[in-house]
């Protein structure tokens, strides 16, 4: 699969003969929305687009997949978001941008060393790079949009500084084709990294207003987890829907069943790890590499849980693991983005 240039792109039959603000060179920003480059850029934003590209290796390749594509999804998403006109949304009769003020914060400064390392100082310095930006935003009274790739950057980077903005219990949802709940991260073996395998569990250690059972955990299939792991966080209280529950309930009763993270809580997170997909979104899941599984959720359920996100009120929002290479992916996360967005401005006028 051959991702097009951005000549090609911006040349083609849904983007010729217009222009975008730029972030670089190769950059639009999301949607041809203001690019905003201080925090003073943030005054009045009700979401702020940051892209944070790291991947979890030292070597070319992640998880099979070569490790450049992994990286320039933040680019590529801004890439495909140029096609579409407006923020118009046909669905709903509603034009998200004249509801809401949306900027696009650019790429967190993320060390050049993290591309190649895996030291423990290195990922915390990339980590803090993602929550610089992330609290900007919220301090701005905004909700953070998160295009990351792995862990800490895309999840708990993001969860952290939504913990610590909130004095009452943070819930959290989740989807995932994987718990990532190991007791440490198996790369570094350094208890500070939230890294991919374990995110979710140091989020629920380290950050003490937010517990197993304020979480929902939406897509996890199969013989991947350490049954005693599992059964622990569900023991907690941990709502676990898993792929093959999604498809027995049905998309709606899977959204009634996120209110459980908004049970007693004072602020929500959302972590959409995309290799939940599979193979069952509108591209083969074997451009995951080691990451896809049967089972997977739609695009359509993704898109809808996402709106659901937006009807009912969230206060950061990041993503990981986009399938790479695929255009039409990365439109799934444009839509993914505008959905939510179109529930946040439909809340907002009721």
């Amino acid at each position: 699969m051959t991702y097009p240039t951005w000549d090609e792109i911006r040349n083609g039959l849904f983007c010729e003969g217009r222009t975008y603000p730029m972030i670089a060179d190769e950059t639009p920003t999301f949607m041809g929305q203001p690019h905003a480059t201080s925090p003073q850029d943030l005054t009045g934003a009700d979401a702020v687009i940051i892209g944070a590209p790291y991947a979890t290796s030292p070597t070319d390749e992640y998880a099979g997949v070569k490790k450049v594509d992994w990286l320039a999804a933040p680019m590529r998403i801004r890439q495909q978001s140029a096609r579409y006109r407006s923020g118009y949304i046909q669905d709903f009769d509603l034009d998200v941008f004249e509801h809401l003020k949306v900027v696009d914060y650019g790429d967190a400064d993320i060390p050049k060393e993290a591309l190649v390392s895996q030291d423990p100082e290195i990922i915390l310095a990339a980590q803090a790079a993602v929550e610089e930006k992330v609290n900007h935003a919220l301090d701005a009274g905004a909700l953070p949009i998160v295009i990351g790739q792995n862990s800490p950057c895309g999840s708990y980077a993001i969860a952290k500084c939504v913990s610590e903005h909130t004095k009452g219990d943070v819930g959290v949802v989740s989807l995932d084709t994987h718990w990532d709940a190991a007791r440490i991260d198996t790369v570094t073996m350094d208890p500070r990294i939230a890294g991919g395998g374990s995110w979710l569990q140091k989020m629920l250690e380290l950050q003490p207003n937010i517990s197993a059972k304020h979480l929902i955990e939406i897509g996890p299939r199969g013989m991947m987890e350490n049954p005693e792991i599992i059964r622990e966080l569900i023991g907690s209280g941990a709502r676990f829907i898993s792929g093959w529950d999604l498809r027995k309930m049905g998309i709606e009763a899977v959204c009634e069943a996120i209110g459980h993270a908004y049970e007693g809580t004072d602020a929500v997170y959302a972590h959409f790890d995309m290799d939940v997909m599979g193979g069952s979104g509108p591209a083969p899941g074997d451009i995951l590499g080691e990451l896809a599984e049967p089972i997977g959720m739609t695009d359509y359920e993704a898109i809808r849980i996402a709106h659901e996100l937006g009807l009912r009120g969230v206060d950061g929002f990041s993503f990981i693991c986009i399938p790479p290479g695929s255009a039409v992916i990365y439109r799934v996360i444009v839509y993914v983005i505008m959905y939510l967005l179109a529930g946040k401005a439909i809340a907002g006028r009721t």
